[in-house]
This record gives C-alpha cells, sequence and structure tokens, in this order.
C-alpha cells in the first residue's frame, strides 16, 4: 500500500514540476551564437549558445539570455593576489528575480568537471556566495541576504551595481559599489584560474569596466 500511495504521490507531483518548468522557459534570441574576440560561452546544460546573444557595444558588452551562461576570456587567468572587477547594469526587470555577478578560479570550464566560485546579486536587491563543482552547487556565504550596499532595480527594472571579488594570500572579500558585503578564508573557494562574467536566464545586461588585475 505504501508504494502505491508513493507512486501515485509522484504522478501527481511530476506534471506539477513539469507545469513550473514551462512557466518560466529560457526566452528566444535572436543574433545569438558569436561572441567578441578572446571570450567564450558556456551554458549551464552546455547547448543552445545560439540562444545567448554578446556584443561589443559602447567600450563595454551587452548580454541578452536565453539559456544561464557563463562569459570568460582564458587570458584572464589568474593566481596569487589579484583584483576581478565589473560594473553590471541590468537593463529591464526579468519575469523572476535572476542573479548575475563574476565568478573566479575558473578550471575545465567547457567540460564535466567545470568548477568556479561565484559572487552574485539580484535587481530586487540580494547577494549571495556560492561554489559550482560539475553541476553541482553550494553556498558559502548562507542564503540570500539583502544588503544596503546594492543599487536595487527602479520602477523600470533598471539597476547599475559594480562588484569586485578581491583574492588575497589568506582572505576573499566580497564588495559592491566599494563596500564589503562579504568575506571568508581563500582555502574556502576556488581562487587559482580564469576570471568571469555569470548571468541567469532571460536577463538583459550590459556590462562596463570588466578588469582582472594583480594587487
Amino acid at each position: 500500500m505504501r508504494s502505491i500511495t508513493c507512486l501515485l504521490a509522484a504522478a501527481t507531483a511530476l506534471p506539477v514540476a513539469v507545469a513550473a518548468q514551462n512557466a518560466d522557459p529560457d526566452n528566444a534570441v535572436s543574433g545569438g551564437g558569436s561572441v567578441p574576440d578572446g571570450w567564450e560561452v558556456r551554458t549551464d546544460r552546455g547547448t543552445n549558445a545560439d540562444q545567448v546573444s554578446f556584443t561589443a557595444m559602447g567600450g563595454g558588452y551587452h548580454v541578452t539570455l536565453g539559456p544561464r551562461t557563463i562569459f570568460y576570456r582564458p587570458s584572464d587567468t589568474q593566481q596569487g593576489s589579484y583584483r576581478v572587477t565589473a560594473t553590471l547594469i541590468q537593463t529591464k526587470a526579468p519575469q523572476h528575480p535572476e542573479a548575475f555577478g563574476l565568478f573566479i578560479g575558473g578550471s575545465d570550464l567547457q567540460g564535466d568537471g567545470q568548477s568556479y566560485s561565484y559572487f552574485l546579486i539580484r535587481g530586487t536587491g540580494q547577494f549571495l556566495v556560492k561554489n559550482r563543482e560539475g553541476q553541482g552547487t553550494s553556498s558559502v556565504s548562507g542564503g540570500w541576504a539583502d544588503h544596503d550596499a546594492i543599487v536595487a532595480q527602479d520602477a523600470d527594472g533598471k539597476a547599475t551595481n559594480t562588484l569586485s571579488v578581491e583574492v588575497g594570500s589568506d582572505v576573499v572579500t566580497f564588495l559592491i559599489n566599494g563596500e564589503e558585503v562579504y568575506s571568508a578564508p581563500a582555502s574556502q573557494f576556488r581562487t587559482e584560474g580564469i576570471a568571469g562574467l555569470r548571468a541567469n536566464h532571460n536577463l538583459d545586461l550590459h556590462i562596463d569596466g570588466f578588469t582582472v588585475e594583480g594587487i
């Protein structure tokens, strides 16, 4: 009887899960599939890169998504002490709060063993620090946290924030608009590897001042 009950419960839950997934599909994006010189992209599923529009624009870059994606230049490989910074502009509100930000310590970024540590914000005013190992992720900073340093999106869905990750010999520090919002021992993160950008699905972003430099 118990097994029949479990099967019935699973059968009932499956349409709900499928309906929820279908309620927020990846947007169709025109003009995708190409990237600026020196850059590479990888979507979370490793497919549908043609639904990623990533172009140089106005001294920076503009991103319109489809799927969740990372953006990086292999030349931005770092070790030791360094800083990664970018000004990220959400140009319109997504259907649901979606995250975007920076990553550090990237390795095997096109393979099954991809790994990196990443620092995200949402237009609604929260931040999060996580690690990725393959298909799995784990939070370092806890759940999504509000912080006054974050400029939340306005009535038009627009918000501009400058994010920085400072990697030291012992501590990694995360800053938003010049204010420290979190820090933790460097041993908790991937710090040696490629630095880049990450954005969740269905976002429209402009990126200015992306720099990776030793400190």
